[in-house]
């Protein structure tokens, strides 16, 4: 009942920080942080992928509703979504998955959050800049906000879990 309780207070804080404070940045040249797929990175390990698409799918409607996207948020957090037990799959630690609760960087390190979340964010953000663009001849635009929003998000998702996550284990 716990983990339902935090799960749903993150939720609920990450639609409203990624729709009140991150959409309305201008940082410039394009760059959109994006916080929001760091919800479904924490979702505990032993999630089914059909109970853990309903919620991408929630999420990403909710923050479509307030963002005026219109689906591009929805898309892209399902394609995490889908992502995530095959780059989890292919990142795995020796001893598997098992003892362990979340995805965070303290439970997993460093380098693994970098390799996991990383990945996910790039497909995150290539898939939500192609969709929202949509022309192939501006390839080097979509790539230049790949680059700095992957950068920017990834450093507040950092930022996120060393100011609001309790510190699991010691690395």
């Amino acid at each position: 009942m716990r983990n339902l309780v935090v799960h749903g207070l993150r939720f609920l804080f990450f639609v409203f920080a990624q729709t009140l404070v991150f959409n309305q940045l201008e940082i410039g040249w394009g760059i959109q942080p994006m916080i929001y797929p760091l919800f479904i990175l924490l979702l505990p390990f032993e999630i089914g992928v059909i109970p853990m698409l309903f919620l991408a799918f929630g999420m990403g409607i909710c923050i479509d509703a307030m963002s005026n996207t219109y689906g591009l948020h929805t898309s892209a957090l399902l394609m995490f979504a889908y992502l995530r037990p095959l780059i989890f799959k292919t990142f795995s630690p020796r001893d598997g998955y098992d003892s362990l609760k979340e995805g965070n960087v303290y439970e997993m390190g460093q380098r693994w959050f970098l390799y996991v979340f990383g990945t996910l964010l790039l497909i995150h953000h290539f898939w939500f800049f192609m969709i929202e663009i949509f022309k192939f001849n501006e390839i080097g635009y979509i790539l230049r906000k790949l680059v700095f929003s992957s950068i920017l998000s990834y450093i507040f998702c950092i930022l996120f879990q060393f100011i609001f996550l309790k510190r699991t284990k010691a690395q």
